[in-house]
């Protein structure tokens, strides 16, 4: 089987302004860290998108690249300040991040919370059996709608919650192997060394950026990644169980569970 690339963007750019859930264009937000964080995340995608991938990889998506405009307005609106707790994720997921390009994005939940809506192009070339339909797309990403749906019922706002918090991903790429879901662990150490150098690199500007107090993996691969990619940072590192709905733990109550760790660890108030 021969490599794959990484996809690129269709031919035709995304024209016009980025709007909001409620109509307005995204204007007037902050600089600075928001700015550091859009380099930071530029960066990363031309790095990663000089790789390939052998077999079984038959397709790679990168949502840094064709869902460019939707990650860069998460990037603008919502890491404009210095976060108490940054929330790390694996990679995108499918009907996730994949179709909005935003960490964990459910798509609902992207649209009607966050107020982020925009076109998302396709990736060439295109996986027939996990088609990018941006916010067209009817399938809901279950680990975002859980992650983002304690988020939605503990906080008032988008703004109350990332006044302290952030939500990051630490891989931007998805792996498929038609029509399977395959996760940046289980590539072979050849494919995964200089993947991992440059997500390494990015998470570490992206705590430099942000000034958290803790980094919080979501599942112990996340934090695993970083322990390593951090040691010459002064951030505390915890984890909370992934809300995957392969996880038979988090089938069984997952918001109660992630509240629990987080009130544990001393990051939430118990």
């Amino acid at each position: 089987m021969p490599e794959s690339s990484i996809s690129q963007t269709s031919t035709r750019p995304v024209q016009g302004p980025l709007s909001s859930a409620g109509g307005g264009d995204i204007e007037g937000v902050s600089r600075g860290r928001s700015d550091a964080l859009i380099d930071a995340a530029r960066t990363l995608s031309r790095t990663v998108g000089q790789l390939r991938f052998g077999a079984p990889v038959s397709h790679v998506y990168n949502p840094l690249d064709y869902a460019w405009p939707i990650h860069e307005a998460y990037l603008q609106r919502f890491g404009c300040s210095r976060k108490r707790v940054v929330l790390l994720g694996m990679n995108p997921g499918p009907f996730g991040m994949v179709q909005t390009g935003v960490p964990f994005g459910e798509v609902e939940i992207v649209r009607n919370w966050l107020g982020l809506y925009g076109p998302v192009t396709k990736p060439v070339p295109e996986n027939p059996k996990r088609p990018v339909e941006g916010f067209a797309c009817s399938r809901s990403e279950v680990s975002g709608r859980r992650l983002w749906g304690l988020f939605q019922e503990r906080f008032t706002s988008p703004e109350a919650f990332f006044a302290e918090h952030f939500v990051a991903n630490y891989c931007p790429l998805a792996f498929f192997d038609a029509g399977r879901n395959l996760t940046p662990d289980k590539l072979p150490a050849a494919e995964s060394e200089p993947l991992l150098a440059a997500c390494d690199a990015h998470l570490n500007a992206l705590v430099r950026t942000l000034e958290p107090d803790w980094v919080i993996g979501v599942g112990a691969w996340a934090e695993k990644r970083a322990i390593l990619a951090l040691t010459d940072l002064p951030v505390h590192i915890g984890r909370v169980l992934h809300p995957s709905p392969a996880s038979p733990a988090a089938n069984r109550g997952w918001a109660g569970a992630a509240t629990s760790q987080l009130q544990t660890l001393g990051v939430w108030p118990a």
